[in-house]
């Protein structure tokens, strides 16, 4: 025993994290740098959008299944081995990708892309809580950050640029250099030590075939809710049926089995299961606000996918300078108060991101972005840290599977109901502005007026003039409306942030740096 407390990696653990965090970083990306190529997709396998779009649900379907499993693969084929098998099946299978002939071709290899991702996150966590001792994990964990926070960021703009530029094909050719040179460096570096090695045998068939239907389904009605009409369709509410059957019964078998595929029992540890919540909230805001602003910036302003992405950027590298900043902060601060004053400022942000107007510019949009930057800096990395303080280093695997599979899922409903909710609110506040589009409102006579005198300088006819005048103000107060909604998108997820923030005060009181936490349990 004392042999294995002893354990430390022979190779440097920077250079560990480094290597680690390039193979994450290049599934992250994926998850997000695909949405902005999905009409060059269509266009070039003559598909319909709608049909394209099963390209990211079966990626996100794959993704999720395995995520929560990765532990236990880990135990049965050996951790380094799992991993080094995950970044050349994810290589692999983005050539393939890249050289699809057919819609259904690219569909299967984004499936088989999806399953040897979803091993990538939890494994690089695993292997970066062994390979640090618990004083230096938050600055190991400030180096993930890139990859969990950064990638989905820049994933639009990159892959806006790229097919742009160039070619779809691209968004998955780039992914070659970079698994070839990460399956050398973490072939050449890594090593299990002594709990993380091989030696699983059992296997929990029917706790896995649960999580594969609960998780499997659960992605398919995310993805595809708000194109299906949500529960107005016989599709997703069979799929949700299922999804509901398959998580259930896996959490009943997964508390009650003598050796099961998931150890759901770390979550009895306070301060993990505090994380995982905050994780939750932290990512489902992350991702919808990545999803929501650049959708505003297309759809309601008429920006490129290319200038839509570019609004996300400045925040990227805003992150990355915040981050070691707070790295300085957090000995000398309690980590939950560095936690709830996150969610604070996060909140904060987005009520200044609900001033929103329809003559907004694109300095002001990045200036949101960036302010809402500012609150994740301090989020991520203590919420990493502080969620694996006061677990076995035995746990490590079943926790890292678990808090990904929360970042995920909740990332995707985040984005799901983000998206589900402007089409919402967008009805909501067209049904309260129409009321003034009437014959016997002063303001809207006045309007239609002045706008029918322009159409006739213009040599319109009287008719004509007279209905296209109407027609301008509709098409105004729905591009008013929209704004609107988006704006109330900004302030509902200010108030999740603002209710997550007294949670975080419930963390165990310790410092980053400062070793274990006491009283987790």
């Amino acid at each position: 025993m004392s042999g294995s407390s002893d354990w430390k990696p022979k190779a440097n653990p920077w250079a560990i994290a480094i290597v680690v965090t390039m193979a994450a970083f290049m599934e992250v990306l994926d998850t997000t740098i695909v949405n902005v190529a999905l009409p060059h997709i269509a266009g070039a396998m003559s598909a319909s959008n709608d049909e394209a779009t099963w390209t990211l649900t079966s990626y996100l379907v794959a993704n999720g299944i395995v995520l929560p499993i990765s532990g236990w693969l880990g135990r049965v084929i050996g951790r380094k081995r799992y991993f080094l098998m995950c970044i050349l099946g994810f290589t692999v299978s983005s050539f393939l990708c890249g050289i699809a002939g057919d819609l259904y071709q690219l569909i299967l290899f984004r499936l088989l892309q999806g399953f040897f991702g979803g091993g990538l996150q939890p494994n690089q966590q695993s292997i970066i809580l062994d390979s640090f001792a618990p004083a230096k994990r938050g600055a190991a964990f400030a180096v993930t950050a890139i990859a969990t926070v950064v990638a989905p960021v820049l994933g639009p703009t990159l892959g806006g640029l790229i097919t742009d530029n160039a070619s779809w094909r691209w968004i998955f050719f780039i992914n070659i250099p970079v698994g070839i040179g990460t399956l050398i460096a973490v072939s050449a570096l890594v090593e299990d030590p002594p709990w993380a090695g091989k030696g699983e045998k059992t296997i929990d068939a029917i706790g896995l075939s649960l999580i594969v239907l609960g998780l499997g389904c659960l992605q398919v009605v995310m993805d595809r809710g708000e194109d299906e009409d949500w529960f107005g369709s016989p599709f997703i509410i069979g799929f949700s049926i299922a999804s509901a059957l398959g998580i259930g019964g896996a959490v009943v078998r997964l508390l009650t089995a003598d050796k099961p595929i998931v150890d759901l029992r770390v979550l009895k540890d306070r301060n993990f299961a505090l994380g995982c919540i905050c994780t939750a909230g932290t990512f489902g805001t992350l991702y919808a606000s990545a999803v929501v602003i650049p959708q505003l910036a297309q759809t309601v302003l008429g920006y490129t996918a290319t200038l839509a992405g570019l609004i996300l950027s400045p925040g990227a590298l805003l992150l990355l300078v915040i981050i070691p900043i707070m790295q300085r902060v957090g000995p000398l601060v309690q980590t939950r108060f560095i936690i709830a004053a996150g969610f604070v400022v996060l909140g904060l942000s987005l009520v200044f991101s609900n001033t929103l107007t329809p003559n907004i510019d694109f300095r002001t949009l990045v200036y949101f972005r960036m302010a809402q930057t500012v609150g994740l800096a301090f989020l991520f990395v203590p919420i990493t840290t502080i969620s694996y303080a006061t677990l076995p280093k035995e746990k490590n695997g079943d926790a890292t599977a678990l808090n990904t599979m929360f970042r995920n899922v909740f990332g995707s409903i985040g984005i799901s109901l983000a998206t589900s909710l402007v089409t919402e609110r967008t009805q909501v506040r067209s049904a309260h502005l129409v009321d003034h589009l009437s014959p016997l409102d002063q303001g809207y006579n006045a309007l239609v007026q002045s706008n029918t005198a322009g159409l006739l300088g213009l040599g319109r006819s009287p008719a004509e003039a007279a209905t296209t005048a109407v027609n301008m103000i509709y098409q105004t107060l729905h591009s008013q409306a929209q704004i609107l909604a988006y704006s109330d998108i900004f302030l509902f997820t200010s108030i999740l942030a603002f209710a997550l923030a007294p949670v975080a005060l419930l963390f165990s009181a310790s410092k980053m740096g400062g070793g274990a936490a006491k009283g987790g349990h």
